[in-house]
């Protein structure tokens, strides 16, 4: 059974003091204790989060002025559709940003618990990012109609930052996430305006049904020594050609997505089953509880004992 649009009261998190993030109750819809940030920033941030694991469906319509910048904190599972086309169908990792333009329907059937961050930004504020990093002002308005998942690094960072931020000081919080988003903004600008025009000079990326080969390859021998040359074959391709056209598609080195696939079944082995951290990593592929740990905390914030300490809290 799907459940409503609205997300049930037990599972919102409740915005910390002093921060200037406020939690949706509604996915993609800032709440009504954005007003006055309404009066004095150009950028609105807000986080969606649900605990629940049933199926939810929910639906926006699409903001009336401003772009939406989604920034996934959480691997999830979901159908997402943008403009009456399915963009992901299945799993979405963390560090995974979408960005919709103003006055475009989005609808998502969310079939595990999710975390996501969502930046409302105005023609002003993309005006003024666009200036400052190109050094001139745009012609006419700024519109980014390129709705596809990508991954950056640098955006993921940023995006993480913002996440976890607090302040007992509500002026400081606001300073802090002011600086942030508008640093994710121009990040986005410039990736926009760069990015289109260097991919139309290069090869193009793994077609879906290659990647689709790979992906399964990698999901089917986690546990095992793998290299790029295996997964390659996987998909029909040389190692050099595979590893190019894969990082085009997914924004992601190879050896950096089976990483990332790694520590995602390791955060489902450490929340859903009682194996130690050593037989986790053995499990996942890691040799050794060190560089399993080192990897974790690398790219989830925490060692695995405090993050499974912190999940086995909040069911």
């Amino acid at each position: 059974m799907i459940s409503s649009l609205t997300l049930p009261a037990a599972h919102v998190v409740q915005r910390s003091r002093g921060s200037p993030i406020a939690m949706e109750h509604q996915w993609r819809t800032p709440g009504d204790d954005h007003a006055n940030a309404r009066q004095r920033s150009d950028i609105l941030v807000s986080r969606w989060t649900r605990t629940d694991a049933r199926p939810l469906e929910v639906v926006n319509p699409g903001s009336a002025a401003r772009h939406c910048i989604a920034m996934n904190l959480k691997c999830t599972s979901l159908t997402f559709v943008h403009a009456g086309r399915a963009l992901a169908h299945g799993r979405v990792t963390a560090g995974a940003v979408q960005i919709t333009a103003p006055e475009v329907p989005c609808s998502a059937v969310f079939e595990s618990p999710g975390d996501v961050l969502h930046l409302f930004v105005s023609q002003q504020v993309l005006g003024e990012c666009f200036e400052d990093v190109f050094g001139h002002p745009h012609a006419g308005e700024i519109r980014i109609d390129d709705p596809k998942l990508v991954r950056d690094p640098a955006l993921e960072r940023l995006g993480q930052a913002l996440a976890v931020s607090q302040s007992d000081d509500a002026a400081l919080g606001q300073v802090f996430t002011d600086s942030v988003s508008l640093a994710i903004v121009s990040r986005v600008i410039a990736r926009h305006f760069t990015v289109a025009e260097r991919q139309t000079r290069e090869a193009s990326a793994l077609p879906s049904w290659r990647l689709s080969r790979a992906i399964e390859y990698v999901d089917a021998h986690l546990s095992e020594s793998i290299g790029l040359a295996d997964i390659a074959s996987s998909a029909g391709l040389t190692r050099m050609h595979f590893a190019s056209q894969f990082r085009r598609a997914t924004g992601m080195r190879p050896h950096e997505y089976l990483l990332r696939r790694r520590i995602e079944h390791a955060q489902h082995l450490l929340a859903q089953s009682r194996h130690n951290v050593l037989d986790v990593a053995l499990s996942c592929g890691f040799r050794s509880q060190a560089h399993f740990t080192t990897v974790f905390k690398r790219l989830v914030g925490e060692t695995p004992f405090c993050w499974r300490r912190k999940a086995s809290v909040d069911r």
